[in-house]
């Protein structure tokens, strides 16, 4: 049996060693950019005339990876390869694919710093961003290896006389794995890992801008000792290539990480059922969100300015746990915008593989584009540019950390989805008010309060609506196994990742019932006749 779990070390780049190790990954990944992936069926390596390229936010020039676009009749194939494929694979002992799972943590804890060096050039991590990332991959591999081996032990039932009954988890059939750029490692790791280990096989379409991270997995998979077609790597156009496999009659679930217009549209589409389909398409949705952080009059207003500051800008903002609303008590609330403007000035942007940058580039000029478009919208509405509000996109799609004040409660920048480093401030008359502006939104992720009044704490945990709720503290920064994920309303699922109760959406519930006796009268039956 394996230990218990316990989630992987971050690293302390303070140490030189520590330092010396990552910049020589840096060196290595920067020696492999640039070069052609296939799509892999099967275990078939293929190629395809149309390709596409994974860019370097940060260095735009830059080409991390060229990769395949799928065709539509391989997109139909890697369904076909998986639904075969999930014939053997669903009838492997559970405790096997656990050990799959145990086996890639391992490779991957032994090249941690190169998983990363791969996510600071593909998507623009820095160094403890990227690290933090490869960690939770890492958390999720080992969590959910251990959490299967906890649904394949016997399962609790009422006993009734007469009766042997047994309440087995069965696997579901070849799931969509969807993940997102911003996590490109570890989300699309424990999506991946916790299909597979319940006995599904996967169609893996890792997103366009973060493909290279996923195909490094991917041969780490096949490293460990994963049969060919338990996971099919296929890249291209979500609108061509993912539509085809979500729609795919042979399709059983589909695990969905991203935007909440493309997750609502994978959801639509997968409740149609087309001719030869037999099931009703489960979809695990995670789907963004508009995260506030309450800061109370009685609050510790520098302990408070630093989780607002930390939740807002780690990583350019680009978390669906990010603080995009800062919600802040009308007595306090210059002096709080005084201390978050002050921390923000002292974030250093620049090139992700500079050990002193704290903040990079954002995704791609899409991005870039749209989050400048928000913090015109957001001073064309009243709202005052405290910090930031810069950008330059010619070597990179840099963008500056930018907080803007008097933002008004229904405002767009306080309502929108921006995933950029655009934290909109606004004033609330009292604690009530703040609570009020905070669940006025479709979104219900991650929320945050800072106060020193248990009671105001107590009304939080009552009224605050949202799936990860945290007090005197940041919003960001789940642990596996400590903060099981997923919000409410357009948020998505409230799969709760990383939780006990995540393993249960990619299986099903079977009851097996026998009348005790009855098998032993018949052998007796049987051997009295011969």
């Amino acid at each position: 049996m394996p230990t218990e779990f316990r989630n992987e070390p971050l690293t302390d780049f303070s140490k030189e060693e520590n330092a010396q190790a990552m910049r020589a990954a840096i060196e290595k990944v920067r020696s492999q950019l640039g070069r052609e992936y296939p799509l892999v069926i099967g275990g078939e390596r293929i190629k395809t005339e149309a390709k596409l390229e994974s860019i370097n936010p940060a260095n735009r020039t830059q080409v991390v990876g060229k990769f395949q676009k799928a065709t539509t009749e391989l997109a139909n194939r890697a369904v076909e390869t998986a639904y075969d494929t999930f014939q053997t694979w669903r009838n492997a002992p559970p405790e096997e694919r656990a050990q799959l799972l145990f086996r890639v943590a391992e490779l991957i804890r032994s090249r941690k710093h190169e998983m990363s060096a791969w996510m600071i050039h593909e998507v623009a991590k820095s160094w403890p961003e990227a690290d933090g990332d490869t960690a939770e991959a890492i958390d999720f591999l080992e969590f959910y290896g251990r959490e299967m081996l906890r649904y394949a032990s016997p399962q609790p039932l009422t006993k009734l006389a007469g009766e042997d009954n047994n309440l087995d988890y069965i696997p579901l059939g070849v799931g969509a794995v969807i993940p997102p750029w911003n996590f490109p490692l570890a989300i699309m790791a424990g999506m991946t890992a916790a299909a597979i280990v319940t006995g599904n096989t996967v169609v893996l379409k890792p997103s366009s801008d973060a493909p290279a991270i996923a195909y490094k997995f991917f041969e780490l998979l096949e490293e460990a000792g994963m049969p060919a077609g338990v996971v099919n790597f296929m890249t291209g156009s979500g609108a061509e290539v993912g539509d085809v496999v979500v729609d795919h009659p042979k399709t059983r679930f589909i695990a969905f990480t991203g935007s909440k217009e493309i997750g609502l549209r994978i959801n639509e589409r997968a409740a149609k059922t087309p001719p030869g389909q037999l099931w009703i398409k489960r979809v695990v949705a995670e789907m963004g969100g508009k995260d506030a952080i309450i800061v109370a009059d009685d609050a510790n207003l520098d302990e408070a300015a630093i989780g607002v500051v930390q939740s807002a800008f780690g990583f350019q903002g680009q978390k669906c746990s990010a603080c995009s609303r800062a919600i802040i008590d009308a007595r306090i609330y210059d002096p709080m915008i005084e201390k978050i403007a002050a921390l923000t000035a002292k974030i250093k942007v620049g090139d992700p593989t500079d050990t002193a940058t704290t903040m990079s580039a954002v995704i791609n000029e899409k991005a870039f584009k749209s989050i400048n478009g928000y913090v015109d919208k957001g001073k064309a509405e009243g709202g005052r540019v405290v910090a930031g509000g810069g950008s330059d996109g010619e070597q990179g799609f840099f963008i500056e950390p930018t907080v803007i004040a008097d933002v008004k409660a229904g405002g767009t920048i306080e309502q929108e989805e921006i995933f950029g480093p655009v934290l909109a401030v606004i004033k609330a008359n009292d604690y009530d008010d703040a609570l009020r502006i905070a669940n006025d939104t479709q979104f219900g992720l991650t929320g945050a309060v800072y106060s020193t009044d248990e009671a105001k704490l107590e009304r939080a945990r009552r009224e605050f609506h949202v799936g990860n709720l945290y007090l005197n503290r940041k919003c960001t920064g789940a642990f596996v196994g400590v903060h099981p994920f997923g919000g409410f309303n357009m948020s998505g699922t409230d799969s709760k990742a990383g939780g006990r109760d995540y393993l249960l959406l990619f299986m099903q519930a079977k009851l097996s019932s026998a009348k005790i006796g009855a098998t032993t009268s018949k052998k007796a039956e049987a051997g009295s006749a011969t």
